[in-house]
């Protein structure tokens, strides 16, 4: 059973092989690198839906089911701000570490953030897509802590999380818990669990 994974970044590659790994539903699944002939389209959706189905059919034109998802981080005092920026929030080669500062130079100390994740899959087959949301709410740290975890991790204080850590200072198994990510992949895998002939 096979899932081509529709992007090219690592870390999100190595999340996603952890996430679904040891799972019930995940027993004989494999997830597959996305070949490098693959080009991925401009993520100019105005929604993370828009942008992970866009990815996810981009992988499908290989002919085999795919997934791929969309996130970010929004935060309320921005009006939802970087949303599905987040990658690009300090322009369309920022670093990680670019996109962190603006967003701490932005935004209000302890002001109120949710990470979303959508996840699409596409069956090239039989024409279906669906999708699956997890989000995560939480608050800015005044300083970035942790050196585990990417993107906005350093100054995202958990809601669900051990008190005082930033996801940044988490293990992977406590982010995975309570991630937007995380839970989006459960949501994948539980339909998954009623849908064995998604995963071929």
């Amino acid at each position: 059973m096979k899932l081509l994974l529709a992007t090219h970044n690592e870390h999100k590659r190595r999340e996603f092989a952890r996430l679904l790994d040891g799972a019930p539903a995940a027993r004989g699944l494999e997830i597959e690198a996305l070949p490098d002939t693959v080009v991925m389209p401009p993520e100019d959706g105005d929604t993370f839906a828009a942008n992970a189905l866009g990815k996810a059919r981009a992988a499908a034109s290989t002919g085999r089911v795919s997934i791929a998802d969309d996130s970010g981080i929004c935060a309320a005092a921005l009006a939802g701000a970087p949303g599905v920026y987040s990658a690009r929030y300090a322009g369309e080669h920022a670093s990680d570490e670019q996109n962190l500062e603006k967003l701490l130079r932005e935004a209000p100390a302890a002001s109120a953030l949710e990470y979303v994740c959508v996840i699409a899959h596409v069956d090239p087959q039989s024409g279906s897509e669906h999708l699956f949301e997890g989000r995560c709410s939480g608050r800015l740290a005044q300083v970035p802590r942790g050196e585990r975890g990417f993107g906005y991790d350093p100054a995202f204080l958990p809601d669900d999380g051990p008190q005082g850590l930033t996801m940044a200072e988490l293990s992977d198994e406590q982010k995975d818990a309570i991630s937007h990510r995380g839970r989006a992949a459960r949501a994948l895998l539980r339909w998954l669990e009623g849908n064995a002939s998604a995963v071929v």
